[in-house]
């Protein structure tokens, strides 16, 4: 499968905007505005997130950090998680269990709703403490098998690059990063990187 078309089920949609800023509660059954912070194994830029799919392998990890929604009467507002991936083929899901065991409980409610691409292709899912640091300069994020590092590509002026207009809804308001180390030691599968692909953005959906 093309990440392309797996963003798309990952998205659910490439609805316009205006789908998601002008929905009320009353007439959806979820709703969720996240941070996303990402690195993987494509060179700067990452073609996949622009529309153009790579036949490239394309390996990564995204943290997902829920900043407010809700699922019916479940409040989605603090979530954390961290997919590792190779795009299309197969994904290790860990949920920061840090705030209790029923937020953790909502988690794995939404995963198959709002995140089914991942979650249809998990190896496993497991809660455990994440560590996030995020300051202006840096990004760091790890599980019990993955470590980001990564920082701002600053273009002209020293300026963040920001780029609008991406075609899914994971990808509001991004900015372009880049890896300072990116690395996975699964059971399966492992990695190394630096120097290559990295973002943050905001993902606004519903459903």
């Amino acid at each position: 499968m093309k990440r392309r078309e797996f963003n798309k089920i990952l998205t659910l949609s490439s609805l316009a905007p205006l789908t998601f800023y002008n929905t009320s509660k009353a007439d959806n059954i979820w709703s969720l505005n996240a941070d996303v912070s990402e690195s993987c194994a494509c060179d700067i830029p990452c073609p996949c997130n622009f529309g153009r799919p790579t036949e490239k392998k394309c390996n990564g990890n995204r943290l997902i950090e829920i900043n407010s929604g809700y699922l019916e009467n479940e409040d989605l507002n603090g979530i954390k998680f961290v997919v590792t991936f190779e795009m299309g083929k197969w994904s290790r899901i860990y949920i920061d269990n840090q705030n209790g065991s029923d937020q953790v409980r909502i988690t794995e409610k939404i995963l198959p709703i709002a995140f089914s691409g991942f979650f249809n292709q998990a190896e496993i899912i497991k809660s455990e403490p994440l560590i996030i640091s995020k300051n202006n300069n840096l990004i760091k994020f790890s599980t019990s098998e993955s470590k980001v590092e990564m920082k701002p590509l600053l273009g002209m002026n020293d300026n963040l690059i920001r780029i609008n207009g991406l075609p899914y809804n994971a990808f509001y308001e991004y900015i372009q990063y880049e890896s300072i180390q990116h690395v996975h030691d699964g059971p399966k599968n492992k990695w190394n990187h630096s120097k290559t692909n990295g973002f943050t953005s905001k993902m606004i959906a519903s459903g």
